[in-house]
C-alpha cells in the first residue's frame, strides 16, 4: 500500500533524478537555445523540489540534519583553502 509518506518521497526522488538529468544535459548542450531551455526546466524543477521538501518537512516526513556548528565550517573552510 503506498502511503502519502511514500509517494512524496517518490515524488522528490523523481524530481531530484530529473534535475541530475538536466544538469548532464546543460553540460552537454551544443545550442544556445536549447540549453536555455534546459536551464529554464532546470530551475523549475528545483522551484518544484523546494515545494515538496517544504510538504515533506511540514508533515514530519522529513526531518532536516541539525545545522553545521562553527568548528565544522572552519574545518571545511580550512579544508578546501589547501
Amino acid at each position: 500500500m503506498m502511503t502519502e509518506k511514500v509517494a512524496v518521497n517518490d515524488v522528490l526522488s523523481s524530481v531530484n533524478s530529473l534535475i541530475t538529468l538536466c544538469e548532464y544535459s546543460i553540460e552537454q548542450a551544443n545550442n544556445k537555445n536549447f540549453r536555455d531551455t534546459l536551464i529554464d526546466a532546470r530551475n523549475n524543477l528545483e522551484n518544484l523540489q523546494w515545494q515538496i521538501y517544504l510538504i515533506s518537512k511540514s508533515k514530519g516526513y522529513y526531518v532536516p540534519a541539525a545545522p553545521a556548528g562553527e568548528a565544522d565550517i572552519e574545518q571545511v573552510k580550512t579544508a578546501i583553502s589547501k
